[in-house]
């Protein structure tokens, strides 16, 4: 059973996870924890496992992807703060361009070398 059009991805604390972890853990099935609180017992499972491989560290929410910027764009008029974070995060983005572009480089004069050591 798949998730309506339209609808929020959900995402659940650590507690949340934690706490229905270990009931499943202490012998509860997962379909009827999943029942109880509207989740698919897949995803309880998925929990349980990670729980077992990496302790709960390994249920800690990972950052999302996507565009930083994109907050600051929908916004008429920022704040100073917000001003000053925007601009950070543009010289942010283009200082990891700038690393790329010398890791890019380097590794072109390590080939040029090898070839030229090879001659």
């Amino acid at each position: 059973m798949s998730r309506p059009k339209g609808g929020t991805n959900r995402s659940h604390s650590k507690e949340e996870k934690l706490a229905l972890v270990k009931r499943n853990l202490c012998g509860e099935m997962a379909t009827a924890l999943a029942r109880e609180t509207g989740l698919s017992d897949s995803m309880i499972c998925k929990w349980t496992r990670q729980y077992l491989q990496g302790g709960e560290a390994a249920l800690v929410n990972k950052r999302k992807p996507g565009n930083p910027l994109a907050k600051y764009a929908r916004k008429k008029e920022l704040t100073p703060i917000e001003q000053l974070e925007y601009k950070i995060a543009l010289l942010e983005r283009e200082l990891l361009k700038k690393d790329g572009e010398i890791v890019r480089l380097k590794k072109s004069i390590e080939l040029e070398r090898g070839d030229a050591k090879r001659r």
